[in-house]
């Protein structure tokens, strides 16, 4: 091999010196609005969306070579989940949505089930009541009951989840102690209160939109109305001893067009928002055509947070929190249509708050997950899952027997009859023991394609019916955006949004 000329090297590094650093300036050069003053932060959270809930809704809506709103941010990464055991830092390897939303709202890991105290049941204050107190406006929307676990755990502190209200139970707000007595009540009893009755009296978020009117009474409204809150729809009547459908007038996307208050409560359901493949299928005038969906809510909370002539002057900005959670409650039931509608009804607020971030300049913009839920995977267009085999794959290597493990399994290859009857979004569909996957059509497939065809090309499966431990993946957009840009633990997001909206580090808790 021929030796190159000492000068033709000396050129080769020279170039190779200019590229490096004009690579590294490039690099270091703000990117995607990455540069500025950070005014504003919206952290929207697609609860129970893993990195395969995305892919798939990609693959769904715009093809395998498209992408989802939320896959353009610039800045990507991937966020650890775990929770803690109750009364230790022993590591709770799958976590919950309450203690998950702990984490990044107060930077603290907790036991499943608990919002914004300590594994000890100690009072953590979040990332929401820090802002509102310094000044900033805040913001909380979800497609849940406003009062379920991802909005409540940066507005209220709750020893359980369950304890939203409107009543009191021990079962609903007191854990229970190893022989199934309930633990006494706590001194704070704050930890205690129903989520609702917090929500309605502390004023941590100045806007607050999504479902769960079931879970408030109309001594909620006359206090939210005496702290000048716009209460859309009507919580009930007084002189009724429990609320009804009839006593309760739930808000509409027309009260919500129509809404220009500093503070805005808007409740569209009593329970959760419906999902919008439901939605579509429901008759004109049917209620739950009233109820706006999560880009209406999105674009509405920025409008009225970001409001400077509706704020007092000295405003700094706001901090908005947006959930999709029926992502979440429709993978627990299974239904892969339901969720991949979800995950792009979520995807279209995505594109209202980036939208709204590439014009103000100010805004840092973060996509995440708390959790994957059900093991929602893509398996090969024609094959099939271990659960509808006769025998689950051999266990056994011919060519090394080295490799061959105990328990070794029969090979088989075979589908089982009773547990694989077709698409269960198709010719299985009125078979309950079917576990088969569902299919759905892209926009890759021909003309003529439908959903639980064995031609559609996504097959969709799911492992169980709750939450796995996966990792799930983080996209950011704006400002400070690149801190996210990384493999990280959930209780980082609080200290990395902390530093976004105040310019420093949080104090220890």
């Amino acid at each position: 091999m021929r030796r190159r000329p000492a000068k033709t090297l000396t050129v080769l590094a020279l170039s190779g010196a200019l590229a490096a650093s004009a690579a590294t300036t490039a690099n270091s050069a703000p990117q995607h609005g990455g540069q500025g003053e950070i005014r504003n932060v919206i952290y929207l959270l697609g609860d129970g969306m893993g990195r395969t809930h995305v892919t798939a809704a990609r693959d769904r809506f715009y093809g395998a070579s498209g992408k989802l709103n939320m896959e353009t941010l610039p800045f990507t990464g991937a966020v650890a989940t775990y929770a803690v055991e109750k009364g230790s830092d022993k590591p709770a390897l799958v976590t919950d949505s309450a203690s998950s939303a702990t984490a990044w709202s107060t930077g603290v890991k907790t036991y499943n089930a608990a919002l914004s105290v300590d594994s000890y049941e100690k009072r953590v204050v979040t990332l929401m009541e820090q802002a509102k107190k310094a000044g900033f406006a805040t913001g909380n929307v979800s497609t849940a009951e406003i009062t379920d676990a991802t909005p409540a755990a940066q507005f209220s502190h709750a020893l359980l989840r369950g304890c939203q209200g409107p009543t009191y139970s021990d079962a609903a707000c007191l854990p229970k102690k190893e022989d199934g007595t309930y633990e006494s009540a706590p001194a704070d009893k704050t930890l205690v209160t129903p989520i609702a009755e917090q929500i309605a009296r502390n004023g941590t978020a100045d806007v607050i939109l999504g479902g769960g009117l079931a879970r408030f009474e109309p001594d909620d409204q006359k206090s939210l109305q005496a702290q000048g809150y716009q209460v859309l729809g009507n919580f009930g009547d007084p002189k009724l001893p429990a609320q009804t459908a009839a006593s309760q007038k739930v808000a509409t996307k027309t009260d919500l067009s129509h809404a220009n208050g500093k503070k805005v409560i808007g409740l569209f359901n009593r329970g959760n928002l419906t999902v919008e493949q439901a939605k579509a299928g429901l008759p004109a005038d049917a209620v739950q055509k009233q109820e706006p969906t999560l880009a209406d809510m999105t674009r509405k909370s920025i409008q009225l947070l970001g409001d400077r002539g509706g704020y007092d002057k000295n405003r700094k900005g706001f901090l908005l929190q947006v959930e999709g959670a029926q992502i979440d409650k429709r993978s627990h039931a299974n239904d892969a249509a339901q969720t991949l509608g979800e995950i792009k009804a979520f995807d279209d607020a995505v594109k209202v708050a980036t939208d709204f971030a590439k014009k103000d300049g100010h805004t840092l913009v973060v996509v995440t997950a708390d959790h994957e839920c059900a093991g929602f995977n893509i398996i090969e267009k024609g094959t099939y899952t271990n659960a509808e085999a006769v025998a689950p794959p051999a266990n056994t290597d011919a060519g090394n027997t080295a490799n061959n493990s105990t328990p070794s399994r029969s090979a088989s290859g075979a589908k089982d009859p009773v547990r694989s009857t077709g698409a269960v979004n198709g010719a299985g569909s009125g078979d309950a023991k079917n576990f088969a996957p569902a299919t759905f059509r892209t926009p890759n497939d021909p003309a003529g394609v439908k959903d639980g065809s064995p031609d559609a090309s996504l097959w969709l499966t799911y492992l169980s019916g709750n939450h796995t431990g996966a990792d799930v993946p983080i996209f950011a957009y704006g400002p400070n955006g690149s801190a996210f840009a990384a493999s990280q633990n959930n209780t980082e997001l609080y200290g990395k949004l902390y530093r976004s909206l105040f310019g420093k580090s949080p104090q220890q808790h």
